[in-house]
């Protein structure tokens, strides 16, 4: 199925996709300071950037987009069907990414949890809440 839109209009659209600051990740801000919880935000000397980071708890949630990062089972994950020789390796690279980044930020001590945008909009965030603060806090490893 060839796109309806021509390359330069295709590339437009393509660049208005924000990367941070997405309603989905607000909603997760605004849900954990609301329950208590300080963060600061995409701290970059930290493995994937996380969106979120709570050092108190050396805890990490990445906010997610169930699309961009294929949430396992979730209907909004699958791969285009125009022009699947591009989508399919992107989407297996940011996958593929997102499992290094993780392991990364295991390997340094940080319990990390991920958010995905259908889970928020379903309105589960104090699981998210009560994970973090009930776990004990990790210590860095060397």
């Amino acid at each position: 199925m060839p796109d309806k839109f021509g390359p330069e209009v295709r590339s437009r659209i393509m660049q208005q996709i924000k990367g941070r600051d997405t309603k989905p990740e607000q909603a997760v801000r605004s849900y954990l300071h609301g329950a208590g919880l300080r963060f600061r935000l995409h701290r970059t000397d930290l493995p994937g950037k996380p969106d979120i980071v709570l050092p108190k708890y050396r805890a990490v949630v990445f906010v997610q987009g169930c699309f961009w990062h294929q949430h396992p089972g979730c209907r909004h994950s699958g791969v285009p069907l125009s022009n699947q020789a591009y989508w399919r390796p992107k989407l297996e690279r940011t996958v593929a990414r997102d499992k290094a980044n993780r392991r990364a930020l295991a390997k340094l001590g940080w319990r990390v949890y991920t958010s995905w945008e259908c889970q928020i909009a379903r309105g589960r965030l104090a699981g998210l809440v009560r994970q973090i603060t009930q776990a004990k806090p990790r210590r860095r490893e060397s």
